[in-house]
């Protein structure tokens, strides 16, 4: 991201309005752009190149030209370190990464062995995805990589399985409506609602383990800054409190962003599919997941602001009084 690359001077966070969530998920929709994917090196270079001298004063105010560089190096570039993040697990690339695990996982009929192995391959792209994006601020050890991955997997497989075994042993009323049970368009309801289920269990344990060592170390905070402020800001310390906050809006918006995801296709693909050819059936669910993706990410996204800010006094004592404008101060939140 920008904000990682060297000068005093602060660029200005958005052309939006972040106070705002139509603002937020505006600046969201340029994180997840999937034209910035094909930028190539040289012109991330020069990008850079042109932010950092704005950044030292030798560019007076923002243009266009500037304002298309930090939209590609907000979207490359990890906040903490300045480093691209890895192609496929950036936020641009999420609704083609996405794309292949959910078509797998919301397909008709999967054997027990299919929902296992579209879940681990799932729970591999979450891990991969946390991993890219988290705060940087405090290290993830590969002991804590593999034991997320490998209790993210146990518990999306155990409810996909489980709820999948509840939901074909529902009885079934009678066509005339007679009898105990549920009718018969319910059970097909519910039954293509259990991989959300997983996936939103699953998506909260890894976002969770995956960043534990954040709640546990803390991550770093810093003053918030006044309009026109261009002084270097330093580290106040790391916040266990901050973490927490950090990591559970992260959960949150993991779990909007697959509800519609995994919600709207499936309903509506059970609703077409008596009209649909067999072979037409797996076109139309991933065109459906990729048209709901589109607007599902940036909408997610757009709920907490990446670079948050609270006041001092909700963080730990050794904080207290030590908040910049307003009282605040901030930290990167992580995607």
């Amino acid at each position: 991201m920008s904000s990682s690359l060297d000068g005093p001077r602060d660029l200005p966070v958005s052309r939006h309005d972040l106070s705002t969530y139509a603002g937020r998920v505006a600046h969201a929709a340029d994180l997840c752009d999937p034209r910035t994917l094909f930028a190539s090196s040289e012109t991330l270079r020069h990008s850079k190149e042109i932010l950092v001298n704005y950044k030292r004063g030798g560019i007076a105010s923002m243009t266009p030209d500037l304002w298309a560089a930090k939209k590609l190096c907000d979207a490359t570039l990890h906040p903490d370190t300045g480093l691209p993040v890895i192609l496929p697990f950036r936020m641009s690339a999420f609704i083609f990464s996405n794309l292949v695990v959910t078509a797998g996982m919301l397909q008709p009929g999967l054997t027990t062995r299919g929902v296992l192995a579209w879940q681990i391959a799932n729970q591999t792209l979450n891990v991969c995805i946390n991993s890219a994006n988290a705060n940087k601020s405090t290290k993830l050890s590969y002991t804590q990589l593999g034991t997320s991955f490998v209790l993210a997997v146990g518990s999306s497989c155990g409810v996909a399985l489980g709820l999948g075994r509840v939901v074909s042993g529902l009885k079934v009323k009678g066509a005339d409506g007679s009898g105990r049970g549920v009718s018969l368009g319910t059970k097909m309801v519910l039954g293509r609602l259990v991989p959300f289920a997983a996936v939103c269990t699953a998506g909260i344990v890894n976002v969770g383990l995956m960043r534990g060592g954040e709640i546990a170390a803390g991550i770093d905070v810093y003053r918030t800054k006044a309009a026109g402020d261009d002084s270097e800001q330093g580290s106040l310390g790391k916040s266990r409190k901050a973490a927490m906050i950090a990591v559970g809006e992260t959960a949150v918006s993991r779990v909007m962003n697959a509800t519609p995801i995994m919600v709207i296709p499936p309903l509506l693909l059970l609703k077409l599919q008596g009209r649909l050819s067999p072979r037409m059936v797996l076109p139309v669910n991933i065109g459906l997941i990729f048209a709901t993706s589109i607007f599902a990410l940036p909408l997610a996204l757009g709920v907490f602001p990446q670079r948050q800010a609270v006041a001092a006094d909700r963080l730990e004592p050794e904080f207290w009084g030590k908040g910049g404008a307003g009282g605040k101060v901030e930290f990167n939140r992580g995607i």
